[in-house]
């Protein structure tokens, strides 16, 4: 079963991506998710209103987009913000691939692939940890439309410092478009897993 990160910009289609892996039988997971599950328990909140105050949570809930403008006002908290929260997105990674391992040795039919949502994987130096790496990238004015759609600016992920569909395009072993419809999408993938798996 091969291990598989997947990533893009912001707006490429990632979570996308990782539906259509799960529907073509890819076991997945999302980073963004574990990191908004960590951002409701005690250990990170704790840890965020210590070095930014009440301020941060108020009623007690994690004030994300508050927090991402803390994060990156400074390399200095991005990278404290980062130290924090990569180690425990990746111990529970290796737990649920793990799992996953030992469920597939008792009988279980066994997913196609395992997939984690990274969309800092390059920028981390993760790409060592999994057997392929998927990037998927779309045209620039389709990926803004599709990040202002939700709200976000594809400047603020410039101030983020992540890499450039290019970039990550060039560091991916497979590429894949999300220029076109969802079950185009699910074809490129689907032809992805069959290459792994050959």
């Amino acid at each position: 079963m091969p291990f598989i990160g997947l990533t893009g910009g912001m707006g490429a289609g990632k979570s996308t991506a990782l539906a259509a892996l799960q529907r073509l039988g890819a076991a997945v997971i999302s980073s963004d998710e574990l990191v908004h599950e960590l951002y409701g328990g005690e250990q990170v909140r704790d840890a965020v209103l210590a070095r930014w105050g009440e301020e941060m949570a108020p009623g007690g809930v994690v004030d994300r987009a508050a927090v991402a403008r803390r994060a990156f006002a400074s390399a200095e908290d991005r990278a404290w913000l980062e130290g924090l929260l990569w180690p425990l997105v990746g111990a529970r990674v290796a737990a649920w691939l793990e799992e996953l391992r030992e469920r597939g040795g008792e009988g279980q039919p066994r997913p196609r692939a395992a997939v984690a949502e990274v969309p800092l994987l390059f920028e981390a130096g993760l790409e060592g940890l999994y057997d392929a790496t998927i990037a998927v990238v779309c045209d620039e004015r389709l990926r803004a439309e599709r990040a202002s759609a939700r709200g976000h600016v594809l400047a603020d992920e410039r101030s983020a410092r992540q890499l450039s569909q290019e970039d990550k395009a060039a560091r991916a072993t497979f590429v894949v478009r999300n220029d076109g419809s969802t079950d185009d999408l699910q074809r490129a993938l689907s032809a992805v897993l069959e290459k792994l798996q050959a």
